[in-house]
């Protein structure tokens, strides 16, 4: 059977009475990664070539970043653009970047078809699965997906 996400919420499962104290609420569950779930470690840079590390073949050795590839599972069969919005979104969605209205740079956002630099929502990203899931999620450094009339001075 496959599961479908969003998952669906669950039945009631408690009991409703004429009064309340006769009543039973619904006990709320949380989703929690299993104690086995692996660590999940996403990694994107900007103007770095496909070659450029030893890892992939490369001349440049980054130890570092070769010890995180022997631990894991290096992805590398990704479609990029030329631009960094569309290619985040692409990543973070698995989806083709119009089909998530990023076909540009957020700055140039319209209103025209996989032009606006909204996500949709039924354009889950990798996060919000894994946070289905029980997984804690974060993210560090540059962003570059949020349209340019939702952003101020603080960010």
């Amino acid at each position: 059977m496959t599961e479908r996400l969003p998952r669906p919420s669950e039945p009631f499962s408690g009991h409703i009475a004429r009064l309340l104290h006769d009543s039973e609420p619904r006990r709320l569950h949380r989703p929690t990664a299993l104690s086995d779930a692996p660590n999940v470690l996403l990694v994107m840079l900007d103007d770095v070539g496909f070659g450029s590390f030893a890892s992939l073949g490369g001349p440049v050795q980054a130890p570092a970043f070769q010890g995180v590839v022997d631990r894991g599972l290096l992805y590398n069969q990704f479609h990029t653009t030329a631009l960094c919005s569309p290619t985040r979104a692409a990543l973070l969605t698995g989806r083709q970047h119009h089909a998530v209205h990023m076909g540009g740079i957020t700055e140039f956002a319209n209103s025209f078809p996989g032009y606006d630099s909204v996500i949709p929502t039924e354009a889950a990203t990798v996060a919000q699965i894994l946070q289905m899931s029980g997984y804690a999620t974060s993210c560090f450094g540059k962003w570059h997906l949020t349209p340019a009339w939702e952003q101020g001075p603080a960010g």
